[in-house]
């Protein structure tokens, strides 16, 4: 594949019987086959197993969709998420799919705001739009949509959007106390019966104790790629891990690992023959903050083409996804079930208070990823994320690390002022 020559591959039938406006939901997909191709197919080096994730994104509208509506005509049950809590071990035991819903364009935002505030998140503003103007597939094909309760935006936003689509709200509790954990114990065990129902299949031991461990061999294989990426010189640039990180919440997860675990053997062999990207001199940044959803690439993209590298991102498309495994020893059902929410409130998020182990956390993969510089991103109107990031800052200053807030939103009109923020800040870390 070639930056000029790529094209995401195009199911119009397809399109239509699952009821999205397939004219309007076209013109999406040739801009963006268009911007990927010149985002990532123009990058110089690149590891030559990246070609299945350039692949899956040919099909990702397509191929994917086919996998899916396979699999409700099976009998198993299909859900859409937004979120890295849902306690996607349940679903794989009872059969089903977890796939991750659109959210980071600027495209569907116009439908959101006929409905919804302009001033509130545009990931949660992006994800609703693409349901009013029939623009996603996945949700288009989705037997229910999983919401959480992280942030008020997304609360009140699943309402109104559970008269569109089936909607099941987990509640998630904002602190990590003891009671909090028996709170969330009863709604990971709501949910578990919430699946049953619809699949018409008991999850059993067997089943989730082998759910548990797909799901731990997969956040193993992004594990890996991390700690290569880590490498000095790092062999793969921001952008293509970026890329896979969004690829683990739509591709089959076994696949996935497997893919994940050649690309690592590959990067193996390229750290020994000292094999760089984008060059060995190149500044290393480490990326904190909000999830950026596929294809939210602005800001990798930026700081790449600037000359620099991201080689960390502490967020839910990064390492809060993944950085956790689970207990793979539980006998029965209850420990199974108390393993599985202990490991889900290991997860950092920003809605939590106190939250000091995030901000150890983001420390602690900054020393390890050997960045030179953090920059702390995070959407407009995300008042989680930006009233941590005081404490992030504060945290850096402490250190001496060299640290950015950038505040943003999918639109492509602050590129200009960005750019100009991240040269000014990787010539300060050059000196």
């Amino acid at each position: 594949m070639d930056a000029e020559t790529f094209e995401i591959k195009a199911y119009p039938e397809m399109w239509q019987e699952l009821g999205m406006d397939v004219a309007r939901f076209d013109k999406m997909r040739l801009m963006l086959g268009e911007i990927y191709g010149k985002t990532f197919l123009s990058q110089q080096n690149r590891p030559v197993r990246m070609a299945y994730f350039d692949q899956t994104i040919a099909e990702i509208h397509g191929g994917r969709i086919k996998e899916l509506l396979a699999a409700k005509a099976a009998g198993r049950p299909v859900i859409g998420t937004f979120c890295v809590y849902i306690p996607e071990e349940v679903v794989l035991a009872a059969g089903g799919i977890c796939v991750g819903l659109c959210g980071g364009s600027q495209g569907s935002i116009p439908d959101a705001e006929k409905i919804l505030p302009r001033n509130i998140c545009p990931m949660v503003k992006s994800a609703f739009g693409f349901k009013v103007g029939r623009v996603c597939p996945y949700i288009q094909v989705v037997d229910f949509v999983y919401g959480e309760t992280t942030c008020d935006a997304k609360k009140k936003t699943w309402e109104i959007l559970d008269t569109m689509v089936p909607t099941y709200v987990m509640e998630i509790p904002q602190m990590k106390n003891e009671s909090d954990r028996t709170m969330w114990l009863h709604e990971v065990k709501e949910f578990k019966a919430r699946i049953e129902e619809l699949s018409g299949k008991e999850v059993t031991v067997d089943e989730l104790t082998k759910a548990v461990r797909v799901m731990n061999d997969k956040r193993r294989a992004l594990q890996r790629l991390n700690t290569l990426r880590h490498a000095k010189p790092t062999p793969i640039s921001g952008k293509d891990v970026l890329l896979i990180e969004q690829i683990a919440f739509y591709d089959e997860p076994v696949r996935f690992a497997a893919e994940v675990n050649e690309l690592c053997d590959e990067l193996e062999q390229r750290i020994t023959a000292g094999e760089a990207v984008p060059s060995k001199d190149a500044v290393r940044i480490m990326v904190a903050g909000v999830p950026m959803a596929l294809p939210n690439w602005k800001l990798h993209h930026l700081v790449e083409r600037a000359g620099a590298v991201i080689v960390n991102e502490e967020s839910c498309i990064g390492t809060r996804y993944y950085k956790d495994l689970m207990a793979e020893d539980g006998q029965d059902m209850e420990t199974i079930l108390t393993d599985l929410t202990t490991r889900y409130m290991n997860i950092d998020c920003s809605c939590f208070t106190p939250n000091d182990e995030r901000i150890d956390q983001v420390l602690k993969e900054f020393r390890e990823s050997q960045a030179d510089g953090i920059i702390h991103y995070s959407l407009q109107f995300c008042h989680t994320y930006n009233i941590e990031e005081i404490r992030i800052r504060e945290a850096c200053a402490r250190e001496g690390i060299p640290y950015m807030f950038i505040e943003s939103d999918y639109s492509p009109e602050d590129v200009g002022q960005i750019q100009t923020r991240v040269e000014a800040f990787l010539e300060q870390i050059r000196g």
